[in-house]
């Protein structure tokens, strides 16, 4: 059988079905496995591609990682803040740190809005704005929700759906974060969000584990095997064909499990699904995404593992610092390593610069912010990322719907993962897609994988988070 996308949802799947006694060849379309999860390196220092923690509920998730990683699976505590008009706030926020760095007016007026927003709540929260304006009042949503989110989006906050917000940001309110904040919340839980695992070299690390556990078993991963046509003969996947330096390759099975985007898996089928599958597909939107990695001559530039970036005169959106993840990330400790990541769509002014002109973007930035001079900045790197993140917009619910009917009606095929359910899930819900699918392969179970989601006790207590998990 095959599985498309050596990321973490394929590579878990990949990784049962082998040990399940099951033949599966894996296809990846880049050079490394694991995905947006994948670690990069450039100079012996090695760089994420959005950072990512481990952290999960699950405690079959969580062997599935300590068995592939063991003592290099450490322990990380977690700081980060938001940047926002020469100021950093806590994240996730805490009441007094918040309104203390607003200052007393802005303070006092905020809690003013939220109030307001209490008494005239906006009717219907379809919305993201609608939804957290009615939890944090409009004053607080235009200080820290509507520029940012909007930064990483690409779309208005009245057009992003509120299953988003609904799903990566715990059902707090200012209301209760104040509470808590003097003591009326009930007793303070130490959780996910203050520490998380990583590991020792980056989440590439985690990843290659899983696809050397996975060919230790007997799976097959090819990289660098693009996609070209997915054969199919009414509701049966036939045959999957991939590019190769040497012509086409034709591979037959009689399983196949996807983690790829749908709207690239309904494009590629052949022959071609009904028109109003096709439209809906291509209806179905990504977020493109490049991190600039620069290496600065300074042992120490910030505490935080990544620092949210809300001021509107700089484009970059969030600052990753490596060392503060494993100082192994880094080669010389007399030297740091920083991830400025920038939200953008393919052919875009950002995506079309030359990696030249976004390191130099990147090193001006970071000066405009204050956290390194130019001179600091000894080089840099640029990585890209298509389709990096669902987006839930306007009408997104309604065209996945109809993919998603379509795609279950094929008696042998499975979609798993973030791009695979298009939904902005976290690592381990991602495992866990993986292995169920793989299991509804062994054992002839029908677990829906579809019903995997965001619990909130995973997610954060205040403001928008970007695409960090």
């Amino acid at each position: 059988m095959i599985v498309l996308g050596a990321g973490p949802a394929g590579l878990a799947a990949a990784c049962e079905l082998a040990r399940g006694g099951r033949s599966v060849t894996v296809l990846e379309r880049e050079r490394l496995v694991g995905g947006l999860a994948r670690t990069e390196s450039y100079r012996g220092f090695r760089f994420d591609i959005g950072g990512h923690r481990f952290y999960t509920k699950s405690e079959e998730v969580n062997r599935f990682w300590t068995d592939a990683l063991g003592p290099d699976f450490l322990l990380r505590p977690r700081l980060s803040r938001i940047y926002y008009r020469n100021r950093f706030f806590r994240y996730p926020l805490q009441a007094m740190d918040t309104l203390r760095g607003l200052g007393p007016l802005e303070a006092v007026l905020s809690v003013g809005s939220f109030l307001r927003r209490r008494l005239r709540p906006v009717a219907v929260e379809d919305s993201f704005e609608g939804w957290v304006t009615n939890r944090f009042g409009d004053r607080l949503f235009r200080t820290f929700f509507k520029g940012y989110t909007e930064k990483v989006w690409g779309i208005p906050c009245s057009e992003l759906r509120a299953e988003w917000a609904a799903q990566r940001i715990k059902d707090l309110s200012l209301g209760r974060v104040l509470l808590k904040a003097f003591g009326f919340g009930g007793a303070a839980v130490r959780s996910l969000i203050e520490r998380f695992q990583y590991p020792r070299l980056g989440p590439g690390m985690m990843w290659e584990a899983v696809a050397r556990n996975a060919q230790a078993a007997g799976a097959t991963l090819r990289l660098g095997a693009d996609v070209v046509r997915i054969e199919r003969a009414d509701a049966r996947v036939e045959a999957v064909v991939v590019a190769t330096p040497l012509g086409e390759d034709r591979i037959e099975s009689a399983q196949l499990v996807t983690s790829i985007p749908l709207r690239t898996f309904v494009r590629r089928l052949d022959p071609p699904p009904p028109e109003a599958v096709r439209r809906a597909a291509d209806q179905l939107r990504h977020r493109d995404y490049l991190t600039v990695c620069l290496i600065l001559r300074r042992p120490h530039v910030f505490p935080d593992n990544w620092i949210y970036v809300h001021e509107p005169g700089v484009r970059v959106a969030r600052i990753q610092n490596y060392k503060n993840w494993s100082a192994e990330m880094v080669p010389d400790a007399r030297q740091t390593s920083l991830g400025l990541e920038y939200f953008c769509q393919e052919g875009d002014d950002l995506w079309a610069r030359t990696d030249a002109e976004l390191v130099e973007l990147a090193t001006r930035e970071l000066e405009r912010i204050g956290l390194a001079q130019p001179g600091d900045v000894e080089d840099g790197c640029v990585f890209r990322v298509k389709e990096a993140y669902p987006i839930y917009d306007a009408g997104y619910g309604e065209q996945l719907a109809v993919v998603r009917s379509f795609v279950e009606g094929l008696t042998n095929c499975q979609t798993i993962g973030r791009n695979g359910l298009h939904r902005y899930n976290n690592q381990d819900h991602a495992v866990l897609s993986g292995l169920l699918a793989a299991r509804n392969v062994l054992h002839g179970r029908r677990f829906d994988v579809w019903s995997i989601g965001s619990e909130a006790d995973y997610l954060e207590e205040a403001p928008a988070i970007a695409a960090a998990g």
